[in-house]
C-alpha cells in the first residue's frame, strides 16, 4: 500500500516522498494500493463547521480576563531568604517560627 506519511514506525514499511511513492513499482504478480493522491486537496470545511469555530473564538474573546496576581499579598507573607530572583516566603505566622 502507498499512501500518507505514518504517524507511528510500522515494521515492514518506508516512508516515501511523494515523487518517490508515484514512482514505486511492485514485482510481477503483486499489487500496489494507492490510498490518496497526494496532490488532492482537502475537502473544505463545512459552513457549520465555520460558524460554530467563529462562534467559539468569539466567546473566549469576549469572556472575562482571568484576574491574576503574581505577587503574594506583602501583609500576609515574610520573606525568610533570597537569592537572584528567588524568594522564600512563609505565612506571617509561621515567619518566627524554626
Amino acid at each position: 500500500m502507498v499512501g500518507p506519511l505514518a504517524t507511528a514506525a510500522e515494521p515492514g514499511s518506508y516512508d516515501l516522498c511523494s515523487a518517490h511513492a508515484q514512482s514505486t513499482s511492485a514485482p510481477r504478480g503483486w499489487e500496489i494500493i494507492r490510498l490518496t493522491d497526494a496532490s488532492a486537496q482537502p475537502p473544505a470545511p463545512d459552513e457549520d463547521d465555520l460558524l460554530a469555530l467563529a462562534d467559539a473564538v468569539r466567546e473566549i474573546g469576549f469572556g472575562q480576563a482571568p484576574v491574576r496576581s503574581d505577587s503574594p499579598d506583602e501583609s500576609t507573607v515574610v520573606e525568610l531568604a533570597h537569592r537572584g530572583h528567588l524568594r522564600v516566603i512563609t505565612d506571617r505566622g509561621r515567619g518566627t517560627q524554626r
